[in-house]
């Protein structure tokens, strides 16, 4: 039976691409704002480098980041009762899902699973240690850590920033390169990678454009980059991620809505945090939230008129989100093109400047 466009939206299979697993980049660019830039507007595609954003951006644009910090939430220990090697990944507080630099008591992935059961004790040596005090779905444990010293002194030294599984490079200035030049408050356990890319020479050719900056915080999960099993969308469900948007923020973005001009994203997590809240509340407003929402095509976007965003993994949640915003067809030709242009894949990869879909923001199409 012929399916119509919209039917295909709604397959996961609709998003997946060939990629070249040499294009998945290992490390990140010698130089933060040299990484590739494609910017798409529409089938309209231009090459050039990040350190050229300044020029693709106007006076008046409203740029929004996301200034959350992550922590070194990757853990190796001892398990007590066997003397095995263990791992934890936390994911946030037992208490909720907002950072908590006092809670020590927390969720999170481990392993291995099937030897960290109700009771287990994983030792960091003269560190302290963590017993498994409950175990949850989908493999989740909630850990009480027994320490003599701070939490976040504890994570200092014991922790790790949890790189991607599809980075092979663990080195210390991989460590160092993913976490924004702007990170300030600590509670992500994934960068918000579109954001790798800016320097403060960007920042101020920025400044000097006319563009403003505002900054949000949302605390980027691991359920973002969770892959989708169903054979349709609607069949995965995304987990919550908490979010803050101060008032001079909000007040900023109604204003840019008020007054015609452009409100950019950069990245998926802003996206996420801003759309999530306008759809809640009808439009922008300030303060603590969470979000789960799921952004596929057919979603109304009430507040972003263009994004910054890196090149996402193939039947992935991120890139449903761009096609919904851009239209699948011109995403799946832009990733052949960057393909074909040999652009660095993931994380530690290279930047497009994406634009809504003609019609949705009409001031784009030019």
């Amino acid at each position: 039976m012929h399916q119509t466009d919209g039917e295909t939206s709604s397959l996961t299979s609709a998003y997946a691409f060939e990629l070249p697993e040499e294009l998945i980049a290992q490390h990140p660019a010698p130089v933060r704002d040299a990484s590739r830039l494609m910017v798409v507007r529409g089938a309209s595609i231009e090459h050039k480098i990040f350190r050229d954003l300044p020029n693709v951006m106007r006076a008046g644009d409203v740029l929004v980041l996301n200034e959350t910090r992550v922590i070194a939430a990757r853990l190796f220990g001892k398990r007590v009762q066997t003397g095995g090697s263990a791992e934890i990944l936390l994911l946030h507080p037992a208490s909720g899902l907002r950072y908590d630099a006092h809670s020590t008591r927390w969720t999170a992935l481990v392993r291995p699973a099937r030897r960290l059961r109700e009771g287990a004790v994983v030792s960091f040596g003269d560190l302290g240690c963590a017993v498994v005090e409950e175990v949850q779905a989908d493999g989740v444990r909630v850990l009480r850590f027994e320490i003599a010293m701070p939490f976040e002194s504890f994570l200092e030294k014991a922790g790790r920033l949890p790189l991607p599984p599809y980075i092979r490079n663990d080195s210390d200035e991989a460590q160092r390169r993913y976490q924004t030049v702007f990170a300030r408050t600590p509670g992500s356990v994934a960068a918000p990678t579109a954001s790798l890319h800016f320097t403060p020479e960007v920042f101020a050719a920025l400044d000097a454009v006319g563009v403003e900056r505002v900054h949000l915080t949302l605390d980027v999960g691991l359920g973002t980059f969770r892959p989708m099993k169903g054979e349709r969308l609607e069949e995965h469900a995304m987990h919550a991620e908490s979010y803050d948007i101060p008032a001079s923020t909000a007040e900023a973005i109604r204003s840019a809505k008020r007054s015609g001009r452009r409100v950019i994203a950069a990245g998926t997590t802003v996206v996420r945090a801003l759309e999530g809240n306008a759809a809640e509340h009808g439009e922008i407003v300030a303060g603590e939230g969470s979000t789960s929402i799921f952004i596929r095509p057919g979603f109304t976007f009430r507040v972003v008129d263009a994004m910054i965003t890196n090149f996402h993994l193939p039947q992935s949640t991120l890139l449903v989100l761009v096609s919904a915003f851009a239209g699948r067809e011109t995403i799946l030709h832009a990733y052949r093109e960057a393909v074909t242009h040999s652009y660095r894949f993931f994380s530690f990869g290279d930047a497009m400047f994406l634009t809504g879909r003609a019609g949705s923001h009409p001031k784009d199409a030019s």
